[in-house]
């Protein structure tokens, strides 16, 4: 049964996984609103230029419940160490607007991020200004940037949500290796593949 509310969950978030207005940063934009702070699980409350460092800063764009979400989020504590190994930062927004009340308020992110032993910044993005400005589409989504705050790589974290060790195309990792080695990124952009943010539209 839960086998199957995941393939139905998986069909129904296909459906949405290209919402929005379709404006997106390109590669080599700047990043916009880093001082703007959001509340972190923790209660703190921090800004993209906080949670940045040295080669740069990483944002993915994601959510609790979400089929793709759930598939790949064991991965996302080794993203993490992947991005302090090559000194760039981490944090992780909710742009959920419209579930902000259900299974994305704050109290479950705190909930999700405990269960699932978060080891970064789990974050509100208040009426989804970092994901409207940016052009998140998806839950994943990510957003990597380098030193100067430049968009280096977007898309996907890698070929396989179904399974890490199917994976043969890690983008996120390889994006961050290079960043962190002063190297160009082979691949630059790929496909975000999740479901819709459920964003709040101006």
């Amino acid at each position: 049964m839960k086998k199957l509310a995941f393939i139905l969950g998986i069909l129904l978030s296909v459906n949405i996984a290209y919402a929005g207005d379709g404006k997106q940063l390109a590669i080599g934009d700047k990043a916009v609103h880093t001082d703007v702070k959001m509340k972190d699980v923790s209660g703190a409350e921090i800004s993209l230029s906080d949670a940045s460092k040295e080669n740069g800063l990483l944002v993915m764009f994601s959510c609790n419940t979400c089929p793709f979400v759930v598939a790949w989020e064991d991965r996302f504590n080794e993203v993490k160490e992947w991005a302090d190994n090559n000194e760039v930062g981490m944090i992780v927004l909710n742009s959920n607007y419209q579930e902000r009340d259900g299974a994305d308020s704050f109290d479950e992110m705190k909930k999700k991020a405990e269960a699932e032993g978060y080891n970064f910044n789990y974050v509100v993005d208040k009426d989804s200004k970092i994901a409207n400005a940016f052009g998140g589409q998806t839950t994943p989504h990510v957003f990597l940037f380098d030193g100067d705050m430049k968009l280096a790589y977007k898309g996907a974290i890698d070929d396989n949500y179904k399974d890490a060790e199917g994976v043969k195309q890690a983008y996120l990792k390889e994006a961050l290796v290079s960043l962190g080695n002063d190297k160009n990124i082979a691949i630059a952009e790929t496909k975000p593949l999740g479901c819709g943010i459920k964003r709040k539209v101006d």
